[in-house]
């Protein structure tokens, strides 16, 4: 898909989820919340989210990380998946979301109480999650997912232990204030793959200089694409299936190989096509003022 036709999918699903946070969250399409079977990406990291809301489990001898979870009635949907797996939700140890909004974190209370893990988050987004998106800019002041507790704030640099996995942090602001993603090595057959679970730099409805969403928006977005243009990636995953093009990349029952979800080059063209959305946007808002 060349960058220009990708921009333009792009602008409709900004329109899409300036939508969903105007009209309701009614709005939301079937992706979400249909079932799609959980499998391995590589390694220890595996898929066991929805058709199009990644939730990612990271396994481990001394238990599980689960990034994200989906809506709120996706709690047994996720712990299908995991069991398929072969594992058990009760074995999380520790949850973290890629970006504060109700899709991909409306049943993180709900798993925390399950598997008694601690919520690590931002500083940014741990505002939000704690309030249950009551002071998301988007929500309009009202709680739309139900709260919870952050255990332990992280940051840009930081490294998430638990057995042998190394994850570090990176802060991606834009999306929301507190926009993470999380990179590990993987070693498989005998080679090394830097592995990204990335939240990407969608607008999704926010303003960047005409009553930006928040103050500072605007240059959150050129420091994230900046750095993300910069990441050594081989596999990357994202928070919709659909950014990644998990449809495309992984069918129902195929086997599993290592190399189904190398990607780097796909990575940077999506990063550039999201820059293109965001310096079109702000150039309309800025002829406007």
């Amino acid at each position: 898909m060349n960058l220009q036709l990708l921009s333009s999918v792009l602008s409709r699903f900004t329109l899409f989820y300036l939508f969903l946070f105007t009209q309701g969250l009614q709005a939301q399409p079937e992706s979400w919340s249909a079932v799609f079977p959980g499998h391995k990406v590589i390694g220890n990291l595996y898929y066991v989210g929805t058709e199009d809301l990644g939730v990612f489990l990271i396994t481990s001898d001394e238990g599980h990380i689960l990034i994200n979870t989906g809506l709120a009635d996706s709690t047994a949907l996720i712990r299908d998946n995991v069991e398929s797996l072969g594992f058990d939700l009760k074995d999380i140890k520790i949850l973290l979301t890629m970006q504060a909004h109700y899709d991909h974190a409306a049943a993180l209370a709900e798993i925390k109480k399950i598997s008694e893990a601690a919520m690590w988050a931002t500083q940014d987004d741990t505002r939000l999650l704690e309030d249950g998106g009551f002071s998301d800019p988007h929500s309009g002041r009202n709680e739309i997912f139900k709260p919870v507790k952050v255990d332990k704030i992280i940051s840009e640099g930081d490294v998430i232990e638990l057995g042998d996995t190394h994850l570090q942090v990176y802060e991606h602001p834009g999306h929301t204030e507190g926009s993470s993603s999380y990179s590990m090595q993987v070693r498989e057959n005998g080679r090394e793959y830097k592995v990204v679970i990335v939240n990407m730099a969608s607008i999704a409805g926010n303003k960047l200089a005409n009553k930006p969403t928040y103050a500072g928006i605007a240059n959150d977005y050129v420091e994230t694409f900046s750095k993300q243009k910069n990441m050594d990636i081989d596999i990357w995953v994202a928070a919709h299936g659909s950014q990644y093009g998990l449809h495309n990349k992984y069918q129902p029952g195929q086997l599993y190989s290592p190399d189904t979800f190398v990607d780097p080059e796909g990575f940077i063209r999506l990063v550039k096509a999201y820059e293109a959305v965001y310096l079109k946007q702000l150039a309309e808002e800025q002829s406007k003022n």
